[in-house]
């Protein structure tokens, strides 16, 4: 039972680490779209916010990547922590903060009006199949 609670704590570690590995030597589609958002109607405490996002995430993938990226607001919390995990990135717990609170706004604000106008994000198996046409 310890060593299976121990595989399962590793693999929830090690799962943030791996796809982040996975998604950043490969080209997605939502790389190919818009790289800003027209923040200029949002609340000013989001357009701050958005500096800190585009700063922060450009570190190591195309910001077009977010921006044309719909999720659920659970699943930009899980990403975007683990991003924050990640090697480098720099982000510390408020900016992670700061980061998902924009995105989910943006999501909400903007993505949710039109979903059909974005990608969904992509399954591991989708990734790998991906960096193999691209190789």
């Amino acid at each position: 039972m310890h060593k299976a609670l121990r595989f399962m704590a590793l693999a929830i570690l090690i799962a943030p680490v791996s796809l982040a590995a996975q998604t950043s030597n490969v080209t997605l589609p939502q790389d190919k779209g818009p790289n800003k958002v027209d923040v200029s109607s949002y609340p000013a405490e989001q357009q701050k916010s958005y500096k800190v996002f585009t700063d922060k995430c450009s570190k190591c993938h195309t910001i077009a990547r977010p921006i044309n990226t719909t999720m659920s607001k659970e699943e930009w919390e899980r990403y975007v922590k683990r991003m924050m995990h990640k090697p480098n990135s720099g982000i510390s717990d408020s900016q992670g903060k700061t980061i998902f609170e924009f995105l989910a706004y943006d999501q909400a604000t903007r993505k949710d009006k039109n979903p059909s106008a974005f990608f969904k994000s992509l399954s591991d198996a989708e990734i790998e199949k991906l960096k193999a046409q691209q190789q």
